[in-house]
């Protein structure tokens, strides 16, 4: 049986494994719509949308033991002495600025698309919201509707990530081809 710290690092682990997949996909559909390859840039776009997915899952699968464990055991570890900021969060991730960067500098790709590509996209950005509920939904478990995240303690963290993913939702879909919400069950 796995301890909640175990699970807690192991699907992290997996998620940031996932992204660096997910940067690489986007990184070649970027040069095979340069390349006005659209047969490549749909089978980036989908090994992307899948990989979100199971950045998703592992996000889930991240969350998966009890309230009571994430505040004895797994929070403490996300503060010092165990970390040396007393504002972690995995924004601080060398994945995470660079995935957003890359995103950004698609936002105008995405937004003038073949229509060959639009079904695509259109699920690429649906797995995008996917992770953004897993991800909300996992914050929530843990009491993020009550309080803030131990970078972000200001606001509830639901909220801030529900403000993230509208943010981003707006980046990756900038005409609006595909409904996303944020609200968890």
């Amino acid at each position: 049986m796995f301890s909640a710290q175990q699970t807690w690092k192991g699907f992290h682990w997996s998620f940031f494994m996932n992204v660096q997949g997910l940067l690489m996909c986007l990184r070649r559909f970027e040069e095979a719509i340069a390349l006005n390859n659209i047969p490549a840039a749909q089978v980036e776009l989908d090994t992307a949308t899948t990989l979100m997915l199971a950045a998703g899952a592992s996000m889930e699968l991240a969350g998966s033991f009890s309230a009571q464990e994430y505040e004895a055991i797994v929070r403490p570890s996300m503060t010092p002495p165990h970390v040396e900021s007393d504002n972690f969060s995995g924004l601080m991730s060398w994945e995470h600025a660079v995935l957003v960067q890359l995103w950004k500098r698609l936002s105008p790709t995405f937004a003038a698309l073949p229509s060959a590509l639009h079904p695509h996209h259109s699920r690429f950005v649906t797995a995008y919201g996917k992770l953004a509920r897993a991800h909300k939904a996992v914050c929530k478990k843990f009491g993020g509707d009550e309080g803030g995240s131990i970078r972000f303690e200001r606001s509830t963290a639901t909220d801030t990530l529900e403000k993230f993913g509208r943010v981003r939702t707006q980046t990756l879909d900038p005409n609006h081809r595909a409904d996303q919400r944020f609200d968890v069950p």
